[in-house]
């Protein structure tokens, strides 16, 4: 009797173990057939323009404008991996850091290179894996460990050693926990739509309205199938994601002009592109939920109401994982992608948030 009670939280472990995976791979063929369903459809309709493809050899004029900085590129030690950022304002200055989403590179952060770099050295980077940064081949590359070592590497490289850390979206999960792991290195944390990532953890697994919303975080686990249905029809999915009425920005926001939109189907469309940006999701579950989780950095969370991959209650729960000043701020008629949608709202947010703490140290 006593061996049984002794083995009995091992047995409860191992099957709640079997059950999360069953879960993930239940709901992973689901997801894999229902975009099945979608390719071929899309074969029956329109077989032409299923496979068809546009040749975009050089880039738009929009990535190499210099009022959002300088195109720069350093190569960490340790990794051997080369990573590509663009910089505005003058070195010595604060470092602000920005971490960008799925399926985005640096450039969604342009209206913050511009706003800020009267006061900060601003980065945007390419993570590893997204556009001119260097995309190892094998997913194990892409764990959140390695991900987390990255930007610690970079900020060592560009001679910081701490940072107003910025992050939205996948962005946001690993500036959480940057936070979380190296809270010496972060000064501000400032996260755009993602909440914490025990939050995310929980919540999904007892909302079935967060799963289905998630779907795609399944989906990525499938191999070379997620990259090959963003690319059918001229980047449909792509164009989708940005654009449509149900996951877009939002009908009250900043529009994607045709050249912003070409400048994100020219970087997924370059061979290989689209690996490494989805490698990142094929780790997740291995990786989650954390051991350690508490945040103590002064930290604001911005969150689109109307975003259409996360509930804005996990935003809520999010507070109690904060040991520090913490402040939520939801905007109404505004989509997952903010920083793009509410560009001078959500400056002026970061502005108020970064200066009201400078006031209160002082």
């Amino acid at each position: 009797m006593a061996r049984l009670r002794d083995c009995l939280p091992r047995l409860m472990v191992t099957i709640r173990s079997l059950l999360f995976w069953s879960l993930i791979y239940c709901y992973c063929g689901l997801c894999t057939s229902i975009h099945l369903l979608k390719l071929l459809w899309s074969i029956g309709t329109g077989p032409t323009q299923t496979f068809q493809r546009v040749a975009r050899e050089h880039p738009p004029a929009c990535l190499n404008d210099p009022s959002l900085g300088t195109h720069c590129y350093v190569r960490i030690k340790d990794s051997g991996l080369r990573f590509h950022y663009v910089a505005a304002g003058e070195r010595g200055k604060p470092l602000m850091l920005l971490l960008h989403g799925f399926p985005e590179f640096w450039y969604s952060w342009r209206h913050q290179l511009r706003e800020f770099k009267s006061e900060y050295r601003v980065v945007a980077l390419d993570l590893r894996g997204y556009g001119e940064t260097d995309a190892p081949i094998h997913q194990e590359n892409y764990k959140l460990d390695c991900l987390i070592t990255d930007i610690k590497d970079i900020l060592d490289s560009l001679g910081y050693s701490k940072c107003v850390l910025i992050g939205h979206d996948w962005g946001g999960m690993i500036a959480w926990l940057i936070a979380i792991c190296y809270p010496e290195t972060v000064m501000k944390l400032i996260v755009i739509n993602f909440p914490h990532p025990n939050v995310f953890t929980e919540y999904i697994l007892r909302h079935p309205a967060q799963l289905f919303k998630s779907s795609y975080y399944y989906f990525f686990q499938i191999p070379w199938f997620p990259e090959f249905m963003f690319s059918i029809n001229d980047f449909k999915a792509l164009k989708h994601l940005f654009t449509s009425h149900s996951t877009g920005i939002g009908r009250k926001g900043c529009q994607l002009t045709t050249e912003d939109l070409e400048a994100y189907i020219y970087v997924f469309s370059q061979p290989g592109a689209l690996s490494g940006p989805i490698n990142h999701y094929r780790n997740i579950f291995s990786c989650l939920p954390l051991k350690h989780h508490m945040v103590t950095t002064p930290t604001l969370l911005l969150w689109g109401e109307r975003d259409a991959f996360m509930e804005a209650e996990m935003a809520e729960v999010t507070k109690i994982y904060v040991k520090n000043y913490f402040r939520l701020t939801i905007l109404s008629e505004a989509s997952h992608w903010l920083q793009q949608d509410q560009p001078d709202i959500v400056n002026k947010l970061i502005w108020t948030f970064l200066k009201e703490e400078s006031r209160k140290k002082d």
